[in-house]
């Protein structure tokens, strides 16, 4: 081990040492509250002395004190009265769940009504809406309904702290009787008309559930059994669109333009389309965190190709993570931008050389070693915060993962191709082909979920799991000061 290699390799990532610095900024933020004014005043000082000393320790400080105002300036805060009964303007955003006795979906609140004078006052909140079933709610339309916006009750403190850093106020219910008025809807958005392209392919009510929820985000169908199911069998991250899903579309977009570079300036129009039909997926999907944060890889990735630059894997990725943060900095918090950045940090760091190593001379084998290691490697990097937050660790997960990506990368591809063309009588095809992957993949939950010591339940705690990420960031540095100089001889 040469602990003077780890400068070097650190200064070829400079957007890590960045997004660490403003990371912990933020997370110094939801435990002390400082003034705004002080904030502005360190971060003055911190960057004079940055710049005029050239001090590391003054830049950490200045980087530091921006994440932490970032994240006092963007705390959430509601905008609407919890408790109060009162009239309330709510739009119906995404496809409302059918519970059976009462449906749910996200909401937006537009405006709520005053009791004391009558008043209208604007509101940009997000709840959770209940409706009982005489009531029936139906995605995109606006109401005004009579109620109180009431806290999260059920649940673990954890998914409580977790809806209030994603924007949630509370929970309203309405029912027949307090719904007020059905107003026009708003122009149905990419997601939506995306999710009603699926729900035209034929394909059994589980499948179809499947498919709406890897290729466009929508988890209306997903039943709590096979919920269950995916979340013991370590396959619960393929059932919301993700990395993995947004690299699934990138590569093979990528594949199927091979083509265009043998036309003059068709390199740059390949990239152009590849980097295009990424966001259209990750749009159509929602914008979830998490792939947006593969997608702006994925462009940054795109761009390299384009000009023929060098990328660096780690610092793209911590580059993406930067800027979502600075533009949500509640998003640290939030459990599915903690286990997708984990989960692509350790496949970069870990997975990668690790398939470089076990390298043969048969390509159908390197296939199959290189999608085992990359399903380890992220299996195993996000073990402790799945145990931490969902309580079970899925220990056949390590085994199944590879076969589940490959049949989640037929659900994710056909899904995509039929909400960008949907020509009719290709129907059967295309749901023949996504349907079968689609059950595949539930039936290996099913099995993998009901194997003795499958899983294990056990909630691994805040301080030990933080231990266990500061022990693997530690491995890593090692791994990088142990790691051999390339030596290119020149030719006499």
């Amino acid at each position: 081990m040469k602990i003077f290699r780890l400068p070097d390799r650190l200064d070829r990532m400079p957007m890590l040492k960045i997004l660490v610095f403003f990371a912990a900024g933020i997370a110094l933020a939801g435990r002390y509250e400082l003034p705004l004014w002080f904030l502005a005043g360190a971060f003055v000082v911190t960057g004079v002395l940055a710049l005029s000393l050239r001090s590391s320790a003054a830049t950490a400080a200045m980087i530091l004190t921006a994440g932490f105002a970032a994240a006092q300036f963007r705390a959430p805060r509601a905008t609407v009265p919890r408790g109060v009964h009162t009239v309330y303007e709510v739009t119906v955003e995404g496809f409302p769940a059918d519970r059976g006795r009462y449906a749910v979906a996200d909401a937006s609140v537009a405006a709520w009504r005053d009791p004391a004078d009558g008043r209208w006052h604007a509101s940009d909140a997000r709840i959770r809406l209940y409706a009982d079933s005489l009531a029936g709610l139906h995605a995109g339309e606006r109401i005004r309904c009579r109620g109180a916006v009431r806290p999260f009750r059920g649940g673990a403190e954890s998914y409580r702290r977790l809806m209030a850093r994603r924007g949630y106020a509370g929970t309203l219910w309405i029912a027949e009787r307090t719904l007020l008025e059905r107003l026009p809807g708003r122009h149905a958005g990419l997601h939506r008309r995306a999710v009603e392209r699926l729900s035209r392919l034929p394909m059994s009510a589980g499948a179809a559930a499947v498919v709406e929820a890897m290729a466009a985000g929508e988890r209306r169908g997903v039943t709590p059994e096979l919920r269950t199911a995916y979340s013991r069998s370590g396959l619960s991250h393929l059932l919301a669109v993700s990395g993995l899903h947004t690299g699934i579309v990138f590569a093979l977009v990528n594949l199927a333009l091979w083509w265009l570079p043998l036309f003059r300036r068709g390199h740059l129009l390949k990239n152009l389309l590849a980097a295009v039909a990424v966001w259209l997926f990750v749009a159509a999907a929602g914008f979830p965190p998490s792939a947006v944060r593969a997608a702006a890889m994925c462009t940054v990735l795109q761009a390299a190709l384009a000009s023929a630059s060098e990328y660096v894997g780690l610092n793209a990725l911590a580059a993406a993570g930067f800027g979502m943060l600075v533009w949500n900095p509640n998003w640290l918090g939030d459990i599915s931008f903690q286990l997708s950045f984990v989960a692509v940090a350790a496949i970069l760091a870990w997975g990668v050389p690790l398939c470089r190593r076990c390298r043969t001379r048969w390509k159908g084998v390197n296939v199959v070693v290189d999608a085992y290691l990359i399903g380890f490697v992220a299996t195993a990097a996000t073990a402790p915060l799945v145990s931490h937050t969902f309580g079970v660790v899925p220990l056949a997960g390590l085994a199944v993962n590879p076969l589940a990506i490959a049949l989640a990368g037929v659900v994710v591809f056909g899904g995509a191709l039929w909400m960008l063309a949907p020509v009719g009588f290709l129907a059967p095809a295309f749901g023949f082909v996504t349907g079968s992957a689609a059950e595949g993949i539930s039936a290996l939950a099913r099995l993998t979920a009901s194997l003795p010591g499958g899983a294990a339940d056990y909630t691994l705690g805040g301080w030990p799991t933080a231990a266990v990420y500061a022990v693997f960031a530690l491995a890593t540095l090692a791994a990088w000061s142990g790691e051999p100089k390339k030596n290119v001889p020149l030719r006499t």
